[in-house]
């Protein structure tokens, strides 16, 4: 049996395919997304008319290999990933993401799973290993089962900003003031991000907490953490969302890590905690009696035993033997982690702009901003070293080969650094810094197989031909800097 065969023929999956269409036909749904997840987290797929599901659901769609890529060119005219004599992929709908689009309830997405087509020479039907989301699902059930049931939950939290469109369609600055949590400032965007909230809650967000954050028309909203791979298909949802709302306001809704210099950047810290045991919990976030999705999309990962919690008896605040193991993975690892979480060039902005709180350097502490790493709460910590730009689904996935390095090898990651990390350096503190560049951090990349092993096979060749050229071209450019500083600087 293939992995295609597999996926499609799993213990109760005939059930949700059935339950799918008992949705569809309940909320009149004519038109359905199917998307997967690209190298730099675009939303990638097709559209199928409804009438299709049972047979869509079964056989999948194809589309060609180098949509995992954008389908975008290098900088010498070569498709990034695969070429044009590539095969075909094959998309399998997972029915349990499947979920109505509340700006338009004739239509419905789903998130795919992505194989390699039937027909390949070479391991047809297996698993496609250019396909973060399938990637994600694999890695964290296998840390599950070497581990005996430890599991991870993620909480993230993207920060972006409500841009003014100009006449020409581009950006006119942000809507608002660079007034941090002023409420003021919130209110003013109250249209948009009320509407936000409405669309998130239709589709399973169980949404906490939101703010105006200290750049113009920057905000930060949360939803309850999660098992990874749901949370990464939210902020992928998220990110959708957003776009919606801005097409509705006239406004652009800008993940882009520094649009401005002078204020701070939009962030997306990780807040990650190992578990064992739990159970799933509906949580009717859409505040109606007929829920516009399967039972899913709405599902929470409660309850169960936290290993990172500190041991009173020993130290109140230090993480137990399992989370600090952790930390010491991430610490470890953490010069290939930034190639992820800071995953373009205008990332490195985030880091050259000193004074907004942005990590800088390798190290930890608790409630020590300065520091990659940061205990945010007993019983998880907050990744830093992250930005709005991240692809999630690759993000958790090193994030996880890290932990297991942490655990297996019994890694210290020393004690916890309390003071500014300035002022520690200032008092003789060797502190590493984390790479100040893309192609620094995609250099410490290669050079790290544990953190490779979570971009298996195509996956790493893929990603770091889409980044080495990302990288190649910005290199290959005058900027107006360049202009600006060399044009008259001799006679």
């Amino acid at each position: 049996m293939t992995d295609l065969e597999a996926h499609v023929s799993a213990p109760g999956r005939d059930k949700l395919v059935e339950e799918v269409r008992k949705k569809i036909d309940e909320l009149g749904i004519t038109y359905i997304y199917y998307q997967f997840i690209s190298v730099t987290a675009r939303i990638v797929g097709k559209g199928i008319p409804a009438d299709h599901w049972e047979q869509t659901a079964e056989r999948g769609f194809q589309l060609v290999y180098g949509s995992t890529a954008n389908l975008f060119v290098d900088r010498h005219g070569q498709y990034i990933g695969y070429g044009p004599e590539s095969w075909e992929l094959v998309g399998i709908p997972d029915p349990e993401t499947f979920c109505q689009l509340p700006w338009d309830k004739r239509v419905a997405r789903v998130f795919c799973t992505c194989f390699r087509n039937r027909e390949e020479q070479v391991n047809p039907g297996a698993h496609l290993t250019s396909d973060c989301r399938g990637n994600l699902r694999i890695i964290h059930d296998e840390f599950k089962k070497k581990y005996d049931g430890l599991h991870l939950r993620i909480g993230t939290e993207p920060e972006m900003m409500w841009l003014k469109k100009g006449e020409d369609g581009l950006p006119a600055g942000g809507f608002s003031k660079p007034n941090c949590y002023h409420i003021d400032q919130f209110e003013s965007l109250r249209p948009v991000f009320m509407k936000v909230i409405e669309y998130a809650q239709a589709m399973g967000f169980d949404m906490i907490q939101g703010d105006h954050e200290d750049a113009p028309g920057q905000l930060e909203l949360n939803w309850t953490y999660d098992d990874p791979l749901r949370n990464s298909d939210r902020l992928a949802t998220y990110r959708q969302i957003c776009a919606q709302v801005a097409r509705e306001n006239n406004l652009i809704a800008c993940f882009m890590s520094k649009p401005f210099m002078g204020v701070s950047a939009n962030g997306c810290h990780c807040n990650m905690s190992l578990w064992r045991g739990g159970e799933e919990q509906l949580v009717n976030t859409a505040h109606t009696d007929v829920r516009p999705g399967v039972d899913g999309v709405y599902s929470y990962l409660k309850g169960g035993e936290n290993l990172f919690m500190p041991d009173p008896s020993i130290d109140k605040r230090k993480p137990g033997p399992i989370g600090l193991q952790c930390v010491g993975g991430v610490m470890e690892h953490i010069g290939a982690l930034t190639a992820i979480g800071s995953s373009t060039v205008n990332s490195y902005r985030r880091l050259w702009d000193t004074g907004f709180w942005a990590p800088v350097f390798a190290d930890w502490g608790y409630q020590n901003r300065t520091c990659a790493l940061r205990i945010s709460a007993p019983g998880r910590f907050e990744y830093r070293s992250v930005d709005s730009m991240v692809n999630p689904y690759l993000m958790v996935a090193v994030l996880l080969k890290a932990f297991d390095d942490g655990i297996s090898r019994d890694l210290d990651p020393g004690e916890p650094e309390e003071r500014n990390i300035y002022e520690a350096m200032e008092a003789g503190k060797l502190v590493k810094k984390l790479p100040m560049s893309l192609g620094e951090a995609l250099d410490r990349l290669d050079a790290d197989e544990v953190i490779k092993a979570a971009l298996p096979d195509e996956m790493y060749r893929v990603f770091t031909h889409y980044k080495r050229d990302e990288w190649e071209k910005f290199n290959a450019t005058v900027t107006e800097w360049d202009l600006q500083t060399y044009w008259d600087c001799l006679p």
